[in-house]
């Protein structure tokens, strides 16, 4: 989705990734590395007496995995910006499939090498229900980085890449 750099990026543009299913080891992990074993989370008699009756993904993981799907070339982006107006819509529960959908609602120049991408980032699941909404900013590169670090050989085989694609 965040394929250009800033100056080439146009309001309204659109982006979904591939399907991510949430899984139980995911819930568990990030139970371990948060310390968040709340008993919503993390133990089934308790979940089987909630709201949902069963358990559900924590929203800080579904949150962080979602905005990771967001497809970007990283020769453009700078840097994490901001997240605004997040609002957990639905439950996700575990062996639920999420995708991301983004669409650029703003653009905003930062300085003269970077632009702010403001996009409605939503997580949608299986069925077909929208469970997690919020803008989400993107500090993105006015010029892409040449790659810093390539091997010679890598740098070729890109150059290649380009001039086949012509």
């Amino acid at each position: 989705m965040i394929q250009k750099p800033f100056g080439e990026l146009e309001i309204g543009q659109v982006g979904v990734s591939i399907g991510r299913t949430m899984t139980e080891s995911d819930v568990v992990n990030f139970c371990m590395l948060t310390g968040n074993w709340l008993e919503l989370h993390s133990n089934i008699e308790h979940a089987e007496h909630s709201l949902y009756k069963q358990r559900l993904v924590q929203g800080s993981l579904v949150f962080s995995v979602v905005n990771a799907m967001i497809p970007f070339d990283s020769s453009i982006l700078a840097a994490f910006y901001g997240c605004d107006k997040l609002r957990f819509l639905r439950p996700t529960f575990i062996n639920d499939t999420v995708w991301a959908r983004v669409e650029i609602i703003n653009l905003k120049d930062h300085d003269e090498k970077h632009g702010v991408v403001t996009s409605k980032l939503e997580a949608i699941n299986q069925r077909d229900e929208t469970t997690l909404r919020c803008e989400f900013s993107l500090l993105i590169r006015k010029e892409r980085l040449d790659h810093p670090g390539e091997p010679d050989k890598v740098r070729a085989a890109r150059d290649t890449e380009k001039e086949n694609s012509k």
